[in-house]
């Protein structure tokens, strides 16, 4: 590690297409899907199904899904980085310096380290994830490592997580269900709390590393909200492809649950710090349709946490452990 005369802290989300298009989601989608953490086949194999089978189908239909939830400033996944970075930069002062950047998408790791980092920087990459796997905190991670290791600044770079069970963190989800219940006029029959899923055999392979922190949120959420675990339930949403991946699936307990007399449901998406397609579209307009459409009546969605004061003090308090 560098002397540094200066900070900056990265923080890095996901990363959405440009514009809600056909070839804008094009474009990140091929990004997306080649990444080996996300799909581990050989390339030999993926990338033919990838590009003449996914790609030839899925932009169109997707495109339509992010025009659904598009918004005047654009992505709400850039609103929500955006309004975190700005949250943080507030706190910092001129402490150090703040900045965001995308594993997949034109704000990449690569342009934002060569045009922010200077010899004298050190560079904190804090992915907004608390829930450690090969498709999520380790991509950003090594995707950083290969861009500083190309622009001669490998020892320039520090990592950092932030904790499942972070209090900051774990406040502000509860902060965020308390407003919805209160907004929906009390609280729900039944609480689930759905996690983006993975392939079961990644996690297997990382020693459960992603299902543990996951439960670890759950357990410390539950805990929080003073929650009776009977009337809760933990679950993985956003599966693709053939092969089994963690369960319950959230879509799956959307229709199962009215038939056990569960006419009020609230979601919580805690693997989500920003609000995205996978929250506000996934959840809040398919999620909502099937559990209406099983008889269900009541349907709350919690928002994601983004610029949530408790949030920011918990990421500050993992870029800054010792502050």
């Amino acid at each position: 590690m560098i002397k540094a005369n200066r900070r900056l802290l990265i923080i890095v989300n996901l990363g959405t297409p440009d514009a809600p298009t056909p070839a804008a989601v094009h474009k990140f989608l091929l990004e997306f899907l080649s990444d080996p953490g996300v799909i581990d086949l050989p390339r030999w194999l993926w990338q033919p199904i990838l590009r003449r089978f996914v790609l030839n189908s899925r932009p169109p239909k997707v495109a339509e899904l992010y025009r659904s939830i598009w918004t005047a400033d654009g992505s709400p996944l850039e609103v929500g980085t955006r309004k975190i970075a700005r949250g943080i930069r507030e706190i910092a002062d001129d402490h150090f310096e703040v900045t965001w950047a995308y594993r997949y998408g034109d704000r990449s790791l690569y342009r934002t380290l060569s045009k922010r980092v200077g010899s004298d920087t050190e560079a904190i990459i804090l992915p907004l994830y608390a829930h450690r796997t090969s498709s999520t905190t380790e991509s950003v991670f090594l995707e950083a490592r290969r861009a500083a290791q190309t622009l001669g600044i490998s020892a320039n770079l520090r990592e950092v997580t932030l904790e499942a069970d972070d209090p900051g963190f774990i406040n502000a989800l509860a902060d965020c269900c308390r407003s919805a219940f209160a907004k929906a006029g009390g609280e729900p029959d039944h609480l689930l709390l759905s996690y983006h899923g993975i392939p079961t055999r990644y996690d297997r392979r990382e020693r459960r590393q992603y299902s543990t922190d996951c439960l670890a949120t759950t357990n410390a959420l539950l805990k929080a909200l003073n929650w009776d675990p009977g009337h809760a339930t933990h679950c993985y949403q956003s599966k693709f492809g053939p092969e089994p991946w963690l369960k319950p699936t959230t879509s799956d307990l959307f229709t199962e649950l009215p038939q056990r007399r569960i006419r009020s449901l609230a979601v919580v998406t805690p693997g989500f710090l920003t609000d995205g397609l996978e929250t506000i579209e996934e959840i809040g307009i398919q999620g909502r349709e099937l559990f209406k459409e099983a008889g269900g009546d009541t349907f709350i969605r919690v928002n994601a946490p983004e610029d949530h004061p408790a949030l920011l003090a918990g990421l500050l308090r993992a870029a800054f452990p010792n502050c």
